[in-house]
């Protein structure tokens, strides 16, 4: 009886001692747990028929793409795709593909998965705002067999190896996309990415977790395989938000903090602030050369010349943002000519309005012509410091004599309309990317984003050529420099600062790297130490 007793006192102590022992342990959870904040949050995240690029910060890690793209080298390397061949004419791209990778929910991936991802992208009742034209002009494919697929081209295609690597062609299981269909899918997304997709609450949350089974790894990332077993995305878009947000921990990583405040939370031991330039079009204003009194080029450069574009920089967006002098960014651009660095010169600039005959007369605010104000009418859409700057550009353009009416877009939608009436002088917008392609659609005469109705058969032809080129990149380059100069030489917009993404993370947060395109994190390279 007493040494039952013994042992019921001794199960007690080890009870209790290994309870206590497990509450002094950090909570599993806490250790296996990220949080990441969005600053968007997008109407569809479906990333083959949506188009918003914060719907890549999660889904890159989903979904493979037949090729990477090296942040590094600036090289294309094997994906899905083992490897592949161009042939001589730049009209068909042969991908020998991977025969180890299944899909989340097990379907095999093989070259009928890659034909049926191009058909669901292609149709045109799913109405693919992006993945589509990422395509360009893919005629067919062929399945050559199981794990070889060829793509045939109308005429060459410069872009397509940069297409293909990014997230909106990423491959989802055909399974999963013949279940759901366009309407559900985005509810139900399956790829055979590092981390498995698990729940999509709109404006509320995304959840993702780890895959075990992922062996196929590209060289891009530096693990095999993920650590963090699951990454909870929520959405902030209220930038006064964010840091609040980090310090009250509910969430460890956040891009687009406010200059101000990144700097105030770099500066405590708590957190680590990583600024992650961004491929593409800077922050940006295009004039419009349809209207009065913007299609005169002596108006145009009067407004570049009246503005302090170091000084806006400084005061909006701090230390963080280069200066922009062309109508790409830098990052990922370094062999694109800049424009001349421009020059702060109000006196220049109400010399050209003079000249234009817009007079500024004794006691009067504004300048006049025949009788009538010189008016520019000028939009700024809602995201990225835009109508901070254009509310600079305003005090900087009125200080020459200029009657500036400033509208700020709540919305894209709202943006496209403004521009659609075509009452506007100077107007807001810009895309990212990593080919230089990008500029085709804001200056080609029939480019979908040609917001300054200017046409140029010369930039057509150029465009056109830098886009075929597709074996010659020394020609590409050569080309873009000389569309380059020729929107210089009609002043068609003004570019203010390179976009630079500050992104915070609390220091438990180990191994955060980007890829090429700078937006999205490699996940799988993410560690959390002891918090």
């Amino acid at each position: 009886m007493k040494t039952d007793k013994n042992k019921t006192v001794l199960l007690f102590l080890v009870l209790t001692i290994s309870s206590f022992a497990s509450a002094c342990q950090p909570s599993p959870d806490t250790l296996s747990t990220l949080n990441y904040g969005l600053t968007l949050a997008p109407s569809g995240i479906d990333p083959h028929l949506n188009a918003s690029a914060e719907l890549g910060i999660p889904l890159s890690s989903v979904y493979d793409t037949l090729v990477f793209l090296d942040p590094e080298s600036g090289e294309f390397v094997p994906g899905l795709a083992e490897r592949w061949e161009i042939s001589s004419d730049g009209l068909r791209y042969t991908f020998y593909l991977r025969n180890d990778v299944r899909f989340h929910d097990g379907t095999p991936f093989n070259a009928q998965a890659v034909q049926g991802n191009l058909d669901y992208i292609l149709d045109p009742d799913n109405h693919s705002q992006k993945a589509a034209a990422m395509l360009g002009p893919l005629n067919q494919t062929g399945i050559l067999d199981e794990h070889t697929i060829a793509f045939v081209l109308d005429e060459p295609f410069a872009p397509l190896l940069d297409s293909l690597s990014q997230v909106y062609l990423g491959m989802a299981s055909p399974t999963a996309l013949n279940q759901w269909g366009a309407s559900e899918y985005q509810f139900h997304q399956v790829g055979t990415g590092p981390y498995r997709f698990i729940e999509y609450i709109p404006n509320d949350h995304i959840t993702l977790e780890r895959n075990p089974d992922y062996t196929w790894g590209p060289s891009t990332y530096d693990n095999t395989i993920a650590s963090v077993d699951r990454i909870v995305f929520h959405f902030y878009e209220d930038a006064a938000s964010r840091a609040f947000a980090l310090e009250r921990r509910e969430i460890d990583v956040m891009g687009e903090i406010p200059p101000h405040e990144a700097d105030r939370l770099a500066s405590s031991l708590d957190f680590s602030l990583s600024p992650v330039a961004i491929p593409g079009q800077p922050l940006q204003f295009f004039f419009n050369t349809t209207a009065s009194p913007t299609d005169d080029l002596r108006v145009r450069q009067a407004l570049l010349l009246a503005v302090d574009k170091k000084s806006i920089v400084l005061t909006v967006f701090g230390s963080h943002s280069p200066i922009s002098n062309s109508p790409l960014s830098q990052a990922g651009f370094e062999k694109i000519l800049e424009f001349p660095p421009s020059t702060h010169n109000p006196e220049g600039a109400r010399k050209l309005l003079a000249e234009a005959g817009w007079i500024l007369e004794s006691q009067e605010p504004y300048r006049k012509r025949d009788g009538e104000h010189l008016v520019i009418k000028l939009i700024a859409p809602p995201w990225g410091s835009n109508s901070e700057v254009a509310q600079l550009l305003k005090a900087g353009w009125e200080n020459i004599g200029i009657d500036v009416e400033l509208t700020v877009a709540p919305g894209f939608g709202t943006l496209k309309e403004l521009q659609s009436s075509s009452d506007y002088h100077a107007i807001g917008i810009n895309f990212f990317g990593t080919d230089p392609d990008l500029l085709r659609s804001f200056y080609a005469s029939d480019g979908f984003y040609n917001w300054t109705g200017f046409s140029d058969p010369e930039i057509d032809r150029m465009l056109d050529e830098a886009a075929r080129a597709s074996l010659a990149p020394d020609r590409r380059v050569e080309l873009y420099n000389q569309v380059v100069q020729t929107i210089a030489d009609n002043a068609l917009v003004l570019p203010i600062r390179d976009y630079v993404n500050l992104v915070v993370a609390h220091q438990r947060i180990e191994g955060l790297k980007f890829s090429a395109q700078g937006w999205f994190p490699n996940l799988i390279d993410i560690q959390l130490s002891s918090p």
